[in-house]
C-alpha cells in the first residue's frame, strides 16, 4: 500500500464543535458539554486549578473561556465548589474551550464527570484545538466576539454562525447584571469550608453588612460571615433609601459581569448616596469599577483583560506584593482619578489600577478577588480592613 493510499484509508475524524470568530476564522474541535451554540466574548484564563469555581463565577456571564492549562476536568465536579448564589440565573460562562479532552475524574470529592456537569448546566464546550495559538491571537488582537457550537453529527451552518458572531454587539455598553443578580433580599450566615468539617454557620455576628448583589460569589459572603458579619444580600436595583433603612454598619459592592458604565446608569447614583452618608463601603471587581465612576473617575475596556490566579499586585499602602485572582475586562482609568481619591493597588503586570480609597471617608475597593486563594491568603487582610473601618465608624 502506498503512502497516499494509506492516507485515504484513515480519514480525519469529523469535527463536532466549532469556535467561529467574528472575523470569519473557524476553529474545529470535538464537542463536549451541552449541545447547541452560544455567543460571547472569548477570553483566556491562566489558572491551573479551580475550573469549577471559574465556570460558576457570575462575572464570566457573556464570555467564552479558553483555559491555558491543558488538564481541565481531572478532578471532576461536585456540589460544593459552586460560586453562583442565584442558581436560577444564567450560570456564568457561556462556553469553554480546552486543549485536551476531559479525563475521568480522580478525586474523592468528585460526584460527577465534568462533561456531565457541563451538560446539566447548559455550558457548550469544545476540545482539541491549539489553545496556545488562540491565546496568542487574543494577546495580539484583543478578545474577539465568537460563537461556540456543538453538534454530535458534525453538521453546522457555518455562514449563519459567522453572521451571528459578527452581529453580536460585544460587552461594551452591555448591562449583564440583571442576568445574574438575586431576585429578592436574603440573609447569609455560611462560613468558609474547613478540612474535616465542611461549611459552618456564623452564630455571633458583631456587624451588619448589606451586600449589593451584582453577581456576588459565595466565598465572598462566607468570608464576610467569617469576619463576624451578619450579611443581608440585596438585588442590584435596590435603592439607597432601602439600603439605609436596613441600618448597616457597612455596605459591600460585589463583583459582576458586563460594562460598569452600563450597569452604573442605575447603580452609580445609589453608590454615590451611600458614600455621601459616610457608610463604610468595600467594593470588589465590578463594585470597584462602579465605585470609581461614582467618585468621578472613568472606566476603560481592556485589550485582553486579566483572567487567572497568578496576578501580582502591589499594595501601595504597605509596599507588599500579593498574588491575586482576577477576572475583569474593564478597568478604572487611573489617569481620571480625582484628587480626593488615592490609588492603593496596582498590577505588576501592566501597571493598571487595582485599588482605590477615599481620603476623607471610610471607602475603598480593589479590582481583584480577595476571597480567592492563589496566594493563598495574601489578600484576606482586606476583610479585616473593612471590619476596622466599621469599628471606627461606630465610635464616631
Amino acid at each position: 500500500m502506498t503512502a497516499k493510499q494509506d492516507e485515504t484509508a484513515w480519514p480525519e475524524p469529523k469535527a463536532t464543535a466549532l469556535l467561529v470568530l467574528a472575523d470569519g476564522t473557524v476553529l474545529e474541535g470535538f464537542g463536549l458539554g451541552a449541545i447547541g451554540s452560544a455567543v460571547g466574548e472569548v477570553c483566556f484564563n491562566t489558572a491551573m486549578t479551580g475550573y469549577q469555581e471559574v465556570l460558576t463565577d457570575p462575572s464570566y456571564a457573556g464570555q467564552i473561556i479558553t483555559f491555558t492549562f491543558p488538564h481541565i476536568g481531572n478532578v471532576g465536579a461536585n456540589e460544593e465548589d459552586i460560586e453562583t448564589v442565584n442558581t436560577a440565573a444564567t450560570p456564568g460562562a457561556r462556553g469553554i474551550v480546552l486543549r485536551t479532552n476531559i479525563t475521568n475524574p480522580s478525586n474523592y470529592r468528585a460526584t460527577r464527570h465534568l462533561d456531565q456537569w457541563l451538560k446539566a448546566r447548559g455550558i457548550v464546550g469544545l476540545a482539541g484545538i491549539d489553545t496556545r495559538a488562540l491565546v496568542s491571537l487574543i494577546r495580539s488582537k484583543g478578545m474577539p466576539n465568537a460563537v461556540i457550537a456543538h453538534a454530535p453529527d458534525g453538521t453546522f451552518d457555518v455562514d449563519a454562525l459567522k453572521q451571528e458572531a459578527r452581529a453580536w454587539p460585544g460587552l461594551v455598553g452591555m448591562d449583564l447584571v440583571p442576568m445574574v443578580t438575586s431576585g429578592q433580599r436574603f440573609t447569609w450566615d455560611e462560613t468558609p469550608w474547613e478540612w474535616g468539617k465542611g461549611y459552618s454557620r456564623q452564630e455571633a455576628p458583631e456587624f451588619h453588612v448589606v451586600a449589593i448583589d451584582y453577581g456576588v460569589k459565595r466565598n465572598i459572603l462566607r468570608l464576610l460571615a467569617a469576619s463576624r458579619c451578619k450579611v443581608t444580600v440585596v438585588p442590584a436595583t435596590t435603592s439607597a433609601d432601602d439600603i439605609i433603612a436596613l441600618k448597616p454598619d457597612g455596605v459591600f459592592l460585589s463583583n459582576g459581569p458586563g460594562d460598569p458604565a452600563a450597569t452604573g446608569q442605575y447603580s452609580v447614583p445609589v453608590i454615590r448616596s451611600l458614600v455621601d452618608k459616610g457608610i463604610p463601603t468595600f467594593g470588589i471587581c465590578l463594585g470597584h469599577q462602579m465605585l470609581g465612576i461614582a467618585l468621578g473617575a472613568k472606566t476603560i475596556k481592556m485589550h485582553q483583560g486579566h483572567h487567572g490566579a497568578n496576578h501580582p499586585v502591589k499594595d501601595l499602602t504597605t509596599g507588599k506584593v500579593e498574588i491575586t485572582s482576577m477576572n475583569h475586562g474593564f478597568a478604572v482609568d487611573r489617569a481620571t482619578l480625582p484628587v480626593n481619591v488615592v490609588e492603593t493597588h496596582v498590577s505588576l503586570f501592566d501597571g493598571s489600577n487595582c485599588g482605590i480609597a477615599l481620603k476623607d471617608k471610610p471607602v475603598f475597593s480593589v479590582q481583584y478577588h480577595p476571597e480567592a486563594a492563589p496566594g493563598p491568603r495574601d489578600s484576606r487582610y482586606l476583610f479585616a480592613r473593612f471590619v476596622e473601618l466599621m469599628k471606627e465608624h461606630r465610635r464616631l
